[in-house]
């Protein structure tokens, strides 16, 4: 029998340490109270994934699209036309913009927040893969700060904005990974049945 939602749990009983939620609210409460947590964590998650998609697809039609204007400083330490235009833009080895994979990175960022959200909500291994995808992005950073800074000697904003958005995702990740699911609140509660009551 599979875990349902901490609604099924605080109207039903728990199917592993069979306590009501009327004979043990404070226990109740606190499940609740982590439900909460994570899914206010997936959601920002989600949106972090929304806000790189955007300005992902933004600089994809930048590289495409010279009639579009570029909203960004053009001198001094923030000139985005010069990162932009740089050999460093494109995927080693391509002309494919390195805002393609911003957008591939985002959407399955957005995706594992759906999913630990809604579809699989009490499965640990769905966080942990987000932490493992947000590891990646954080890599992909790191490389390209070092471009930004060290090779070409400038920043692109717009390009900050997503280096902020992956560090951000990875520590949210990082806390969510370490927040109980329902099945291992209700191991927690199964074996201090005493606790709390």
């Amino acid at each position: 029998m599979r875990m349902g939602s901490p609604m099924t749990i605080v109207m039903g009983r728990c199917h592993k340490c069979l306590l009501s939620p009327v004979e043990h609210p404070k226990k109740y409460e606190r499940i609740l109270m982590a439900h909460f947590r994570r899914s206010i964590g997936q959601i920002v998650l989600f949106i972090l994934s929304l806000i790189g998609i955007a300005i992902a697809i933004y600089l994809t039609i930048l590289h495409y699209n010279t009639h579009v204007a570029l909203i960004c400083s053009y001198g001094g330490l923030v000139n985005c036309e010069q990162v932009l235009s740089s050999s460093y833009a494109s995927v080693p080895g391509t002309s494919i913009p390195v805002s393609i994979a911003g957008i591939l990175w985002s959407s399955v960022g957005a995706a594992l927040a759906v999913i630990a959200w809604l579809v699989w909500p009490q499965k640990h291994i769905v966080r942990i893969a987000e932490l493992a995808w947000a590891a990646v992005g954080m890599l992909t950073v790191f490389y390209l700060v070092y471009v930004e800074l060290v090779l070409l000697r400038t920043i692109c904003a717009w390009c900050t904005a997503v280096h902020v958005i992956v560090l951000l995702y990875l520590l949210i990740a990082v806390f969510l990974v370490y927040t109980p699911t329902y099945e291992q609140d209700a191991d927690a509660e199964g074996e201090h049945p005493g606790v709390g009551a």
